[in-house]
């Protein structure tokens, strides 16, 4: 294998490593809440998400999770886990709990930077998507359009 193949070997790998990680560490969280760990439950009790709160909040990390966990769903689940977070963040900020805003702040980041390794078509921008073999590409397409091309 050459060294841009084994690059990109090795983001791919790197990326799917970064996604799992957020997403079980989702899906554990989860099965905790629906568990009704005690001290889960206190700590989540304490922070305003009691009894129907909790199991909402259970149900919306096991979603965030699932789509985010599956190829199909993760670009739309990049987005509603990157919501489920920043709420998490929020949260401990509100409760001036700093300390605790940071794992989810982790995370967040781990999810967005493996998503970026595994698939770097995510973070386009439009500035830089133009390549100089796509504006060739345009201009060719626009001669053969042109009257005088014939």
């Amino acid at each position: 294998m050459d060294g841009i193949g084994t690059q990109q070997g090795t983001r791919r790998i790197a990326g799917n490593i970064l996604i799992f990680l957020p997403g079980l560490a989702l899906t554990m969280s989860s099965i905790v809440k629906f568990a009704g760990v005690p001290g889960v439950v206190h700590n989540m009790a304490a922070d305003g998400f009691a009894n129907g709160k909790l199991s909402l909040v259970a149900t919306l990390e096991i979603l965030s999770a699932a789509l985010f966990l599956f190829p199909r769903t993760r670009s739309f689940g990049v987005l509603v886990l990157s919501s489920f977070l920043g709420g998490a963040i929020c949260t401990h900020v509100q409760m001036s709990e700093y300390a605790k805003g940071i794992g989810p702040f982790i995370l967040l980041t781990l999810a967005w930077v493996g998503v970026w390794l595994r698939h770097p078509q995510a973070l386009w921008i439009p500035d830089r998507g133009r390549t100089a073999t796509s504006q060739s590409s345009s201009q060719n397409r626009q001669e053969s359009w042109s009257p005088n091309s014939a």
